[in-house]
């Protein structure tokens, strides 16, 4: 198995392995201006995990974008709460949000008061969405595609898309997004392929299996947490869950242990004032 990431000086701490080789390549050129340098390969032989307690510094939020307004029982917030008791009980900080009980306005400005509307509870929100070092968004599966609550969550997060942190880099740099689906049809993929593509394109980063869901048989039938339905015994579903779970966490834990990723050839603040690194016309 094989973990790469980039080391800031100091290599993460990894006590909680065991019978690792470590392997330092320089990988990016030395230069003053930068603050990194190795490319770090570590080789995990015969990795004792069970001890791995590295992940309490890390918050999480899960967005549940269900139709459905709080109290009714949402299907979707069922599956959220696999993935969201697996982080608890690794010490993760965990909020959940569902959209649809706030009056949000559609469009992509940070405040559509500022554009026409009377009311909108965006600039609330995402102020706990962008705490976050981990955004889950649940959804269900609505005539094949995420629902129009979903859509709307996306548009405003992308109304962020342009802004920079101190640093030059975009917003969301640094942190990672995975996504829950459910439904009584098939649709998965289809949803998470636009929920992750959207989330990677705003600055995101998105880990292997970054996707879980459940869907039944085609046409009517029963839903995720009806009883008749069997979804909670279903091994693909809990296994495609919990190592979602994981992969957000060691991916966020990474990104977090490292302050980010490397300034070098994405600063958008840099490339403004003509840095062009190794690009050529």
């Amino acid at each position: 198995m094989f973990f790469i990431f980039s080391s800031y000086g100091t290599q993460p701490g990894s006590g909680h392995q065991t019978g690792q080789e470590n392997i330092q390549h320089d990988f990016y050129p030395r230069d003053d201006s930068i603050n990194i340098i190795n490319l770090q390969i570590i080789i995990l032989k015969d990795v004792d995990m069970s001890k791995h307690t590295g992940f309490s510094a890390l918050k999480a939020m899960y967005v549940n974008c269900t139709l459905k307004k709080s109290p009714q029982l949402s299907h979707t917030r069922g599956l959220m709460d696999v993935s969201a008791g697996i982080m608890e009980r690794e010490g993760v900080q965990v909020k959940h949000l569902r959209f649809v009980d706030y009056d949000v306005a559609p469009g992509i400005y940070p405040d559509m008061r500022e554009h026409g509307w009377d009311k909108d509870d965006w600039p609330r929100l995402f102020s706990d969405i962008y705490a976050a070092d981990i955004l889950v968004i649940g959804t269900p599966i609505w005539l094949g595609e995420k629902s129009s609550v979903a859509k709307k969550l996306i548009e405003r997060l992308y109304a962020h898309s342009s802004e920079m942190k101190e640093n030059g880099q975009g917003l969301f740099y640094g942190k990672v997004g995975g996504c829950v689906v459910t439904g009584n049809e098939d649709g998965i993929k289809h949803c998470a392929m636009g929920i992750l593509y959207s989330l990677q394109h705003i600055g995101y980063s998105v880990p292997p299996q970054a996707d879980c869901g459940w869907v039944g048989e085609a046409g009517p039938g029963p839903s995720y947490l009806d009883e008749e339905s069997g979804a909670g015994d279903s091994d693909f579903t809990n296994r495609n869950t919990t190592f979602m779970t994981y992969n957000l966490l060691h991916l966020a834990r990474l990104l977090k242990d490292n302050n980010g990723y490397p300034l070098y050839g994405n600063s958008m603040k840099a490339w403004q004032e003509g840095e062009r690194w190794n690009f050529r016309k």
